[in-house]
């Protein structure tokens, strides 16, 4: 083979290994987030974790140095098993042993710096390699050489980086993707190593290569095979055995268990939304404040599953109520799945209701006429990504669509467990020139029908609760009528009040999960 034709196959080799690296980091933060949630600190935990362990992998690879191609193809084959089997791992532990508790009661979030750690050792590993490998087909001057490879390296990282939000992810899903991508990172590797270079490598060297790389196929084409099973066995891990809708949908995952002989959840993202034993209490404690006083015109930001619009239909003279809800898969849930549209009353028949698909921040900068009454019914604040939906801009753009009497209800989050977090919430809404009354509803508070937690971003898949009270703000352009807020959860708000609390904005979010 002529010199030149190596050195191109070695680049392309460099090119597919980093793509390869780079969907397996995209990987793990994205599942770390969903399971975990707080995607800023998930992506910092990570990144800076791989690329410390990059920096370990590049001082252990001096090592290989004399063996290069053997250490190559031995490095590449376990990237190909750590990296593609990751997802996977993760998952089950999650879904397994995420109630456990105890000393493993953190454990998901070990495992993520395991496997960063495991990754950014081996993928720290390739480039110094590489580097005697491709100095072997023909010596040139290092600066030279460094150049080429990092040029490979940063382009196979770009199509790597486009590839797995674009393609592998939406086609393919998280578990899928990592594996097909170790199949072809074991590929690429065994392939540049026993094709080039076998020579370097003795008889029993090859066959020991082979036998790795093969057996890593395998492995990667078992678990393929079974990937189905796996997500509903622990799907039902985490769910119960009564899951009955489980979509992947462009914005999150939507799961809705129960409905039939038991009460109904909806999880999204694997966070409990909607708990049918008592989401009764959670929504009346948002809603029936808000309508004390004119109420024709309704806007409802979130509320894709009818609940809080079914409130909000029991007050006479409501004339029409508009729901801007991110996710469509939501709204037609709502309107078509037999025990949920159940529990909301068959609201979208109302025709005095009428939904939008739409990220609300941007609805709302595109609506100046005036509500009587705005309810955001949310994501709690510490989710990284709806840190929008609870900052001053967005409360600005809500007052804006306010009339002069109208009032806003905002979900705030569980007082007991995040104080700092519902308090935010106040000092946001006053900073954007609202007046505010901050109250919060034990589990006990308000006669209905069932009893427990209910309604909530705060309980996730682990089972963990929130410690039995919601907080909300109902804010007006002028102080709020208090006549529906029950008296002693506002009474203790304010004797609790925390001050010198700063509001959040877009720039500078000051909520975490």
């Amino acid at each position: 083979m002529k010199p030149a034709t190596g050195r191109l196959l070695v680049l392309a080799g460099v090119f597919v290994c980093a793509a390869c690296g780079l969907v397996y980091e995209l990987e793990l933060v994205a599942l770390a987030s969903y399971l975990i949630g707080d995607s800023v600190t998930q992506a910092s935990v990570v990144l800076s974790v791989m690329v410390f362990a990059m920096g370990i992998g590049s001082l252990a690879a001096k090592r290989l140095r004399l063996r290069a191609a053997a250490g190559f193809g031995a490095v590449e084959a376990a990237l190909a098993l750590v990296g593609g089997c990751s997802a996977m791992a993760l998952y089950a532990a999650f879904a397994w042993t995420g109630d456990w508790g105890g000393s493993w009661a953190g454990g998901s979030r070990y495992l993520v710096v395991v496997f960063s750690l495991a990754i950014g050792v081996l993928i720290g590993a390739e480039v110094p390699l590489l580097m005697v490998l491709i100095q072997r087909i023909r010596r040139q001057d290092p600066g030279g050489a460094v150049a080429d490879l990092f040029a490979a390296d940063y382009v196979g990282a770009l199509v790597g980086g486009l590839a797995f939000p674009f393609l592998l992810l939406p086609l393919l899903g998280q578990l899928t993707g990592a594996l097909l991508t170790g199949a072809v990172n074991a590929l690429a590797g065994g392939a540049l190593v026993l094709g080039l270079f076998r020579r370097d490598l003795t008889r029993r060297g090859r066959l020991t290569l082979l036998v790795a790389n093969v057996l890593v196929l395998g492995v990667l084409a078992g678990a393929a095979a079974l990937v189905d099973d796996f997500e509903h066995a622990a799907r039902r891990a985490m769910y119960g055995d009564d899951v009955r809708v489980a979509v992947q949908t462009g914005v999150q995952e939507v799961v809705l268990t129960g409905g039939r002989h038991h009460p109904l959840d909806l999880f999204l993202d694997g966070r409990l939304r909607v708990d049918g034993r008592d989401e009764r209490r959670y929504h009346e404690a948002l809603v029936r404040p808000a309508m004390d006083g004119p109420h024709a015109r309704v806007l409802i930001l979130g509320g894709g599953d009818g609940l809080a619009a079914r409130e909000v239909l029991r007050f006479a003279g409501v004339r029409s109520v508009d729901i801007v809800e991110l996710d469509p898969a939501v709204l037609r849930l709502a309107r078509n799945d037999p025990a949920l549209s159940a529990l909301n009353g068959h609201v979208f028949r109302d025709p005095r209701v009428r939904a939008v698909a739409e990220d609300a921040f941007r609805w709302l900068r595109d609506r100046h006429s005036p509500y009587d009454v705005v309810i955001s019914d949310l994501p709690d604040p510490g989710i990284t990504a709806s840190a929008k939906l609870y900052s001053q801009e967005f409360y600005g753009l809500a007052a804006r669509v306010l009339a002069p009497d109208g009032r806003l209800a905002v979900h705030a989050g569980p007082v007991s467990a995040r104080p700092l977090t519902f308090w935010t919430v106040d000092a946001t809404l006053h900073a954007a020139g609202l007046r505010s009354v901050p109250y919060w509803v034990g589990t006990g508070a308000l006669p209905s029908s069932g009893g427990g937690i209910g309604h909530g971003p705060d309980r996730t898949l682990d089972g963990t609760r929130a410690p039995g009270d919601w907080g909300f703000v109902l804010a007006g352009l002028r102080p709020p009528p208090t006549d529906a807020v029950p008296w002693e959860e506002l009474r203790a708000a304010e004797r609790s009040r925390m001050t010198g609390v700063a509001p959040s904005t877009l720039v500078h979010p000051r909520y975490a999960d």
